[in-house]
C-alpha cells in the first residue's frame, strides 16, 4: 500500500480516508503515527468450546476470530441506488476445535438469521462481533458451513481511528478499500491475513452500473431492472485485500500470457496518462517475473476512482485500487510497480501476524525502486544512499521487524524495510539474493509467512549466517554500520 504526501511523497496509511481529511493530512518524517495501542495479551484460541474473539495477533488482539479456519466465502450482495445493501454470506469452513459457539467480524450491518449446516442458530452481537451459536456442537475436525443474512446501510467513517474503514461514494462510482481491517465493513467474516480463502463474489446492481473486483468475471446476468455480476476467486486471499467498485466506470479489456487483463477507470477522470500509468501492468508484471518468479493469479487489472481525497492506493489482490491523483503523471513515482509488487509480496505470500508487515511493504518498496532504476529514474544505490544520509531520519528509531502497533505503516517499515534488502543484497551477491526472493515466494505462495522463516530462506539459500545483520536492520533501534 502507497501513501500520498504533499509535494508528491508517498507513503502508508491504514484507514480509508474521506472528505473530512481534507487539509489534515500529516506532514512529519513519520506520514502517519496510528493511535496508541494497550499492550495486549493474545488470546487463547479455544475456552471450553467458545471460539476467541481475536485470532490471536499480539498488535491488534480483537482482530479475527479464533477456533476454526475458513476455506471459502460465497457472498451475494444487492447495492441500492442509496447506497444500502442485502447480503447473504455463505462460508465453508472446517474447525480446529470443538465449538459450542465461534464469533465472525461485522461492523454496523443488522442480521436477520443465521444458520450453520441445515439447521437455524442462535446469534447475538457484541460490538463487531457477530456471535453464533449452533444447534449443535461442531466436533474438532469437522467440516461445516455457515450462513448469514444482513442488510443495512454502510456509513462513510469521518475519522482516522485506527481500523475504521468503509465505503466511499464520489464522482458516480462507489468502491470499498481499506488496510489493516476493511471486510467486516460490508460482510461478516474472519478478518485477518493469516486465515486466506478462496471467493465467489455475486454483486447485483441497477441494470447500467458496472461492476469490478476481485479475480474473474464468471457470469453476467441481467433481470427485472437489475443485473448480477458475479466474479471468482481462484487463489487463497486475505480479507483486506476484497475489493468492489460500482457506478460510472470504462472498462479497458485484453489478455495477456492468456489471462484477463480488466482495467476499471472512472469516466470522470479524462486525463490520458492515468490510462497510459495503469495500462503498464502487464509489463511492469513481466518484469517482476525475472525476478521474483511467475505472477502467481488468474489475472491482472486495476482500478482508478476520481476521488481526491483518497490518499493511499492498495494492492487489492488482482486488481489493484488506485487514485487518479498519484498516477496522474504516467506513475513516474512507481506507484503502479509498488501496488504490483504487492502480488507476490504481501497477496500471495501473506504475513501472519501484522508485526511483520515489512514484508510486504519493505518488499514492495524495494521492488519500486526496481522499476524506477530499469525506467531510467533513480537507481536503487541512489535510493538507498539518499535514506542513509540522513541519520536523523526516524526510521533509526522504529525497528521494521518490530514497528509496534501504532507504527505498522511508518516509514521504516517501508524505507528501512527496502534498505534492509539492500544491505542483504549487498552481502550476500545478486544471484543468490534474488533466488532467496524466489524461493521465498514460491515456497511460502498462497500461504503466510514471518520474518524469521524468511531469515531462515535467507540463511539456507546464501549458506551465511544473517542474524547480525537481521538485527541491525530489523530489529535495532539506531542506525547500522554502512554496508
Amino acid at each position: 500500500m502507497r501513501r500520498k504526501l504533499p509535494g508528491g511523497l508517498v507513503g502508508p496509511l491504514a484507514v480509508l480516508l474521506t472528505v473530512a481529511l481534507v487539509g489534515c493530512t500529516p506532514t512529519g518524517r513519520d506520514p502517519i503515527t496510528l493511535p496508541s495501542m494497550p499492550t495486549p495479551v493474545a488470546p487463547e484460541s479455544v475456552t471450553q468450546g467458545v471460539g476467541s474473539a481475536g485470532i490471536g495477533d499480539p498488535y491488534f488482539p480483537t482482530y479475527g476470530n479464533g477456533g476454526y479456519d475458513v476455506e471459502t466465502y460465497d457472498l451475494a450482495i444487492k447495492l441500492a441506488a442509496d447506497g444500502g445493501i442485502e447480503g447473504v454470506a455463505t462460508l465453508t469452513a472446517k474447525a480446529t476445535a470443538a465449538l459450542q459457539q465461534f464469533n465472525l467480524d461485522l461492523r454496523g450491518l443488522t442480521v436477520s438469521s443465521v444458520q450453520v449446516g441445515a439447521d437455524a442458530a442462535t446469534f447475538r452481537r457484541d460490538g463487531d462481533e457477530l456471535i453464533v451459536q449452533p444447534k449443535v456442537a461442531l466436533t474438532s475436525g469437522s467440516g461445516f458451513t455457515a450462513t448469514v443474512r444482513y442488510a443495512g446501510k454502510p456509513s462513510e467513517i469521518s475519522s482516522l481511528t485506527l481500523g475504521q474503514t468503509g465505503f466511499r461514494r464520489i464522482n458516480g462510482v462507489e468502491y470499498m478499500a481499506g488496510e489493516p481491517e476493511s471486510a467486516s465493513t460490508w460482510f461478516p467474516v474472519n478478518d485477518h491475513p493469516s486465515d486466506k480463502a478462496k471467493y465467489t463474489l455475486a454483486f447485483t446492481v441497477p441494470d447500467g452500473e458496472e461492476v469490478i473486483s476481485n479475480g474473474t468475471l464468471a457470469k453476467k446476468e441481467s433481470a427485472g431492472g437489475w443485473t448480477t455480476w458475479r466474479w471468482t476467486v481462484g487463489s487463497p486471499m486475505a480479507s483486506y485485500l476484497t475489493t468492489f467498485a460500482v457506478g460510472d466506470l470504462r472498462t479497458v479489456e485484453s489478455t495477456h500470457n492468456g489471462k484477463p487483463v480488466r482495467i476499471a477507470i472512472a469516466k470522470s477522470i479524462t486525463d490520458p496518462q492515468v490510462e497510459a500509468a495503469v495500462a503498464k501492468t502487464p509489463v511492469i508484471c513481466d518484469y517482476f517475473e525475472q525476478y521474483f518468479g511467475a505472477y502467481p493469479f488468474e489475472a491482472y487489472g486495476a482500478i482508478v476512482v476520481d476521488d481526491p481525497e483518497l490518499g493511499f492506493s492498495l494492492e487489492t489482490q488482482t486488481r489493484p485500487i488506485y487514485p487518479a491523483s498519484m498516477v496522474d503523471r504516467g506513475d513516474t513515482g512507481g506507484v503502479v510497480a509498488h501496488e504490483l509488487a504487492h502480488q507476490w509480496f504481501g497477496d500471495s505470500v501473506s504475513v501472519k501476524q501484522w508485526a511483520d508487515i515489512w514484508l510486504n511493504e519493505g518488499f514492495a518498496t524495494y521492488a519500486q525502486w526496481m522499476w524506477q532504476e530499469h525506467s531510467g529514474g533513480p537507481t536503487i544505490s541512489e535510493q538507498f544512499e539518499r535514506q542513509f544520509r540522513n541519520e536523523s531520519s526516524s526510521i533509526w528509531r522504529t525497528p521494521p521487524a518490530e514497528p509496534g502497533a501504532a507504527k505498522v505503516f511508518s516509514s521504516s517499515v517501508y524505507q528501512r524495510g527496502g534498505m534492509a534488502l539492500h544491505a542483504l543484497r549487498l552481502k550476500v551477491g545478486d544471484e543468490k539474493f534474488f533466488s532467496i526472493l524466489k524461493t521465498w515466494a514460491a515456497e511460502k505462495q498462497f500461504g503466510n509467512g514471518t520474518t524469521a522463516e524468511f531469515q531462515k530462506v535467507a540463511e539456507r539459500i546464501s549458506g551465511q549466517s544473517l542474524q547480525a545483520l537481521f538485527q541491525d536492520w530489523l530489529y535495532d533501534t539506531d542506525r547500522p554500520a554502512h554496508p
